[in-house]
């Protein structure tokens, strides 16, 4: 297909759809309207060999990873999802059947979101990259600077088994106990249903700062601990009790201390929740402290033998 012919293609694919919609894929821009409470905007961008390989991931999975990566942020803040924007940068070889299958990953993630794509661009380039924007809605917005002394850190989700699964992918690890974390890579989730939770606690005053895990669970928690001035402490058996069997399996097989897995894996996006009651839906694994006299923000981790501050290692692009 030429130019004109992958526009078409993908507009088909991507339709329409979404009552926030007057103008979609068409015209110059897409028109949304009627909308109650805040606009939430968020972008993120997958690019090849940095943060996927063709070569273990099949273009279903790199469209529909990107674009779930990008709705975490909305999901973090509590936002309800309205509608996407995608950007496409592909190289000659990737041919059409390619083109096929990465626009039905994105549409397949955007349906299970309840974003539609309604717009976007599409160029050549030397790399294969996916720029994905999108926007939500949110009455009571949940900043990462709102974390209080005494609340309980909440955590929803997986953490550490995506990064096995990148772990097992660079080592050339194959066995049966791996393939939740090969999943967890490739098909990462966004929580929309937990931020939807996230939201009606924030609107009643409870939840008071959220991120979602996608550097890792330490690096992403001292954004909250910085922004918030304050130190977030990690309890090592609830952490390791959360991360549940899967992930103890995978430590095993790589021969990886699980606990630190869950602290340094990333890609899962995972919701991490400091609020001063429980939610549904999360585990507590820790909770907020003040900053000792002389000290700054940090994360900590307290396990049998004390209480340690952890460096906030994690994914970085230019470190």
């Amino acid at each position: 297909m030429n130019e004109l012919e992958r526009i078409a293609h993908l507009a088909a694919r991507f339709g329409v759809g979404g009552p926030a919609v007057r103008v979609g894929i068409g015209d110059d821009a897409a028109v949304l309207e009627g909308f109650a409470g805040s606009l939430v905007w968020t972008v993120d961008a997958q690019v090849d060999r940095i943060h996927f390989r063709v070569e273990w991931a099949s273009f279903y999975d790199v469209g529909f990873r990107s674009f779930m990566a990008a709705a975490s942020d909305l999901a973090a803040m509590g936002a309800e999802p309205v509608a996407a924007l995608s950007s496409l940068v592909l190289p000659l070889s990737v041919d059409d059947e390619a083109v096929g299958a990465l626009s039905t990953g994105q549409a397949d993630a955007a349906r299970d979101v309840g974003a539609p794509i309604v717009g976007g661009n599409l160029a050549r380039g030397t790399e294969t990259s996916v720029t994905t924007t999108l926007v939500g809605r949110a009455t009571h917005p949940v900043l990462r600077s709102g974390a209080r002394a005494g609340d309980l850190l909440l955590l929803a989700g997986d953490v550490g088994l995506a990064g096995a699964g990148l772990l097992a992918l660079l080592h050339g690890v194959q066995d049966a106990r791996i393939a939740p974390c090969l999943e967890a890579w490739r098909r990462p989730r966004a929580r929309i249903a937990d931020g939807r939770m996230l939201a009606a606690f924030a609107q009643k005053g409870h939840a008071h700062a959220a991120i979602d895990i996608s550097d890792g669970l330490v690096r992403d928690a001292s954004h909250i601990a910085r922004a918030s001035g304050v130190r977030l402490v990690f309890d090592a058996e609830k952490l390791v009790t959360h991360v549940g069997p899967k992930l103890l399996a995978a430590a095993d097989v790589l021969g990886r201390d699980p606990l630190s897995l869950a602290l340094y894996g990333g890609e899962d996006y995972a919701l991490l929740v400091a609020s001063d009651v429980p939610m549904d839906g999360f585990s507590c694994v820790g909770v907020v402290e003040p900053v000792s006299p002389g000290k700054k923000p940090c994360v900590m981790v307290r396990g049998p033998s004390g209480t340690r501050e952890v460096e906030p290692y994690g994914f970085d692009h230019f470190g």
